[in-house]
């Protein structure tokens, strides 16, 4: 009985595998450029052991201390190149969610436009893959914020923070301003948050991002910036 469960098990697992539409050579390689892309930034998150760090430098054949002393440059070379990948991708076979390279293979092609400046270029796409359900639908909002953080608008989800250094007009000296980008109807990001599926709060993504979450307008950190109202 046992032997029969099993073979019938195994020509189930056949018969799901010779029917899938995984795309296996696409799969690997959009493996391969979302390994750079969050490979070069674990290399310079906080998060990230001094252990796993060694196995990156290994892996980009760079020694750790190189990587993070020149990260920015790393970073944009890796996204540049990975963006010509991509944009050859997405000619041939538009966004390569779930279906056609399963999972995380489908959110590669989502940080690298993240990452590369394509947004104003490529959301429409993302968004269209978010409401097929080829994508989650969190990626969809982290790029739409992003999207309204460069249109300097209000974000929707609270999931980009920015820094900027100011000359504090009372005092002549320079200050850091790190914030989480104005949030429009922010009474309710949480709401919208837990409904676009993110598993924490706008408090606690700020703190993850190391800012302290507080609602800023877009006038209110003008206001900071011109000495109106205090920092501390």
């Amino acid at each position: 009985m046992k032997t029969t469960l099993v073979i019938a098990a195994c020509l189930i697992s056949f018969h799901c595998i010779a029917q899938s539409k995984i795309n296996l050579q696409l799969k690997v390689q959009l493996d391969s450029i979302l390994q750079t892309d969050q490979g070069i930034r674990a290399i310079n998150d906080t998060e990230t052991s001094e252990k796993q760090k060694d196995s990156l430098a290994v892996f980009f054949g760079q020694p750790k201390e190189v990587l993070i002393k020149q990260f920015w440059n790393y970073a944009h070379k890796i996204d540049s190149a990975n963006m010509i990948k991509v944009e050859k991708i997405i000619s041939q076979y538009g966004y390569p969610g779930k279906t056609l390279v399963g999972e995380p293979a489908n959110l590669a092609v989502f940080y690298v436009v993240q990452h590369a400046g394509k947004i104003p270029k490529f959301y429409p796409l993302i968004e269209e893959a978010g409401k097929k359900g080829e994508l989650p639908f969190m990626y969809v909002a982290m790029m739409l914020d992003r999207k309204r953080l460069q249109e300097h608008k209000e974000q929707v989800y609270g999931t980009q923070v920015y820094g900027e250094t100011f000359t504090d007009p009372k005092t002549g000296k320079k200050r850091f301003l790190h914030y989480v980008v104005p949030i429009q109807d922010a009474a309710n990001v949480n709401k919208r948050r837990k409904e676009a599926g993110f598993d924490s709060t706008v408090e606690a993504n700020a703190k993850r991002l190391g800012v302290v979450y507080k609602p800023y307008t877009y006038q209110q950190i003008e206001d900071i910036k011109s000495g109106k109202v205090s920092l501390d």
